[in-house]
């Protein structure tokens, strides 16, 4: 009976023992898993953190090309380069994004290789930026000095027309003064006097004469001294007007026309003499072909255009 009880606890023993040694592999074995399942959930974090931080720098250099691409076209550079660049970042974005691998390394080393392409830009872009500053300079110092060419023509047209003026004024003046001088140095006729002359030669004084007794007229006159007048030969014109005021003309005995400011007119008589500055006396003879008829009749003298004297007479029946 005793010897039973020993065994007994014997046996109980033995299952102690083998119930620690159980207990303690368990633990052994709990342990070592729980440090691999802690190391491997570490491993995964440290993946995910690469992945997240992969993806975070390929959008920000995406980023950092838009706003490139979008600085180099407002300085008026070449974007062909930063587009093409740009088209393969998104490529290797939609690449990264379908990986079932975690390739972080691959895409570490693309995203150092852009960022180094964006450096190289961003030199390109600073030079850019230079040459722009440069041309702006220039483009103020042209505007500038087209501003004081603009101004400098504003001055010479407006001295151009003050100049024009005095021209026109001056040319006006001159011609004024000229026509005063041409007026001047006209002829004078003095002491005009118109007599008859009959069939025989014959001489009359008077103012009124009988159209049967005046077959020509002599008209009688001085052209007294001006020094402003050439010595030359002048056309002596001499227009007879009749009581209705029309001039006695036949172009028979050369009658024709002349101009009087510069507007044509009939004349009835002409004779060149030789101006001598003299005082000298002038007799002139018109033929008359027809009859005069009862009136009053007006004798003009002109020379050079100008009006020099005149005279009347009259036609009684």
């Amino acid at each position: 009976m005793q010897q039973e009880q020993k065994n007994k606890q014997s046996i109980a023993w033995a299952m102690v023992v083998v119930l620690g040694l159980a207990t303690a592999m368990f633990g052994y074995l709990f342990t070592t898993q729980k440090q691999e399942l802690t190391q491997q959930e570490s491993m995964v974090v440290e993946k995910a953190r690469e992945l997240a931080v992969t993806k975070t720098k390929l959008d920000s250099i995406s980023t950092v090309l838009d706003a490139k691409i979008a600085e180099v076209e407002k300085l008026g550079g070449d974007v062909t380069e930063l587009t093409k660049m740009k088209e393969k970042l998104e490529a290797d974005k939609v690449a990264f994004s379908r990986s079932r691998r975690v390739e972080t390394n691959k895409y570490l080393g693309k995203i150092k290789e852009y960022e180094k392409f964006l450096a190289e830009k961003d030199e390109m872009i600073a030079q850019l930026k230079a040459e722009n500053e440069q041309l702006v300079a220039s483009n103020d110092s042209l505007h500038t000095h087209v501003g004081t060419l603009t101004s400098e023509r504003e001055r010479l047209v407006q001295r151009q027309a003050e100049l024009t003026d005095s021209v026109t004024t001056f040319t006006a003046q001159n011609k004024e003064l000229s026509a005063k001088v041409s007026k001047a140095a006209a002829l004078k006729a003095q002491n005009l006097k118109v007599l008859a002359v009959n069939s025989r030669g014959k001489t009359k004084d008077k103012d009124e004469y009988k159209a049967s007794r005046v077959d020509k007229l002599k008209l009688v006159f001085n052209l007294p001294e001006n020094e402003l007048t050439a010595q030359e030969p002048k056309d002596i014109y001499v227009r007879v007007l009749d009581p209705d005021g029309a001039v006695v003309a036949d172009d028979a005995t050369g009658s024709g026309e002349f101009e009087i400011d510069g507007a044509p007119s009939k004349f009835t008589t002409r004779e060149s003499i030789a101006y001598q500055n003299n005082n000298q006396k002038v007799e002139m003879l018109y033929d008359n072909a027809n009859k005069f008829r009862p009136g009053k009749y007006n004798v003009e003298l002109y020379a050079e255009g100008y009006k020099i004297g005149g005279g009347n007479f009259t036609i009684k029946k």
